[in-house]
């Protein structure tokens, strides 16, 4: 059985492994986000005439956003303060439906066509060798360092369908955003071509007039776009096809790979932009500074496991249970402005506003206490420093 992205490492495998071993290759596809009914036709349609015997494609969105996205919206995840783990975030939840599917289908092997340089063959091989330690493990992409000019000559000279992107670029696409790695990549100087934007190619040569939207959130789950109550998956969707055309969430991480080295690939994730940068807001409105400053300590580390395909291990399960009890009273809707480039939030509402609770108005007038308070306050606040500074002196 071959995981099957239907990019261009997975379309050469269909063919290599079945000249190579012999045997029936049924291909598998998990959709994370991003295949609609079209796309899926045409990658069952290719994976066929590729050589493969049967193909299942897996719609596994609301399990994927409840088993990972919840938590990177609840916890404002980003990796290098930047990226919104777009791509990779899914593996493991993948690598499990992939796994339960082996079961299903009786086979004792799952191959996958990830390199020996990428975070992928890390993340995929930790979940498998958890979940499903009996299954055989093939990566004949990492094993025989197959360059992507090799694979695409191996279909050609077989005249075998060849992907969209080619050799050129190699695009992954789920719920969360894409990402793009080219050659332009491969450095740390320059961004990729602007026909190489997937999501928001014409954003900056054809601008659009600028748009308002409200985003609603119940305990940190978003809900609904515009007052209209959807999904959250829904609403993901929604909210790239309304903030993509802007160019909203492109950009270019540069990082660490799991492996050690360092890392770049461009990225469009206007969905994942959207909702962080809302639901950051609306937590600033309704939470306590330490219960933020708690979960920014979290965040990262969880992230970090995330990417790394560590997401099986018991500590996850902890910082999750910390997030949900911290997203009791996330509440409420955000409203914001896109415009090309740019995301601006208008203004938060919310029935546990901390804003509104006070008396007080800041920078105007004391609320439940008085100029005399706020005057001692200000002398028990500087004691600290004060006896620093005169013991600095003696």
């Amino acid at each position: 059985m071959l995981a099957c992205s239907g990019g261009l490492d997975t379309s050469f495998l269909v063919p290599w492994l079945a000249e190579q071993h012999g045997r029936p290759i049924i291909t598998v596809t998990v959709d994370t986000g991003g295949i609609d009914a079209a796309a899926a036709k045409q990658l069952e349609e290719r994976a066929i005439a590729l050589g493969a015997v049967a193909h299942h494609q897996i719609d596994a969105r609301a399990a994927y956003f409840e088993q990972v996205l919840q938590y990177l919206i609840m916890g404002n995840v980003r990796r290098g303060q930047l990226y919104p783990l777009c791509v990779g975030a899914e593996r493991v939840m993948q690598a499990q439906t992939i796994a339960h599917m082996a079961r299903k289908l009786g086979t004792n092997s799952i191959a996958h066509g990830c390199t020996a340089a990428g975070n992928d063959q890390v993340r995929f091989e930790v979940a498998l060798r958890t979940l499903a330690p009996e299954l055989e493990v093939i990566a004949p992409v990492r094993d025989h360092a197959f360059s992507r000019q090799q694979e695409l000559e191996f279909l050609e000279a077989r005249k075998l369908p060849v992907p969209p992107y080619g050799a050129a670029y190699s695009v992954n696409r789920g719920l969360w955003g894409v990402t793009i790695g080219g050659k332009e990549t491969l450095t740390s100087t320059g961004s990729i071509p602007d026909s190489a934007w997937v999501l928001s190619k014409d954003a900056f040569s054809k601008p659009r007039a600028a748009t308002q939207h409200s985003i609603q959130f119940d305990k940190g789950r978003p809900v609904g776009v515009d007052g209209v109550q959807l999904s959250p998956v829904a609403v993901i969707e929604q909210l790239e096809a309304l903030a993509a055309p802007y160019g909203i969430g492109r950009g270019i991480h540069l990082g660490d790979t799991i492996i050690g080295t360092k890392g770049r690939v461009a990225f469009e994730a206007p969905a994942a932009e959207t909702l962080l940068v809302a639901h950051r807001e609306l937590e600033k409105l309704v939470l306590t500074g330490r219960q933020q400053r708690i979960k920014e300590s979290l965040a990262g580390p969880y992230g970090d496991w995330v990417h790394e395909g560590q997401l099986l291990d018991p500590v996850c399960r902890d910082i999750e249970a910390l997030l949900v009890s911290s997203q009791e009273r996330v509440t409420g809707t955000v409203h914001v402005t896109f415009r090309p480039g740019s995301l601006f939030v208008d203004g938060v509402d919310s029935v546990h506003s901390l804003m509104t609770a006070s008396k007080g108005v800041y920078g105007e007038a004391a609320g439940e206490w008085t100029p005399a308070d706020a005057l001692g306050f200000s002398k028990i606040v500087s004691l600290t420093g004060m006896f620093h500074a005169r013991a600095g002196r003696q």
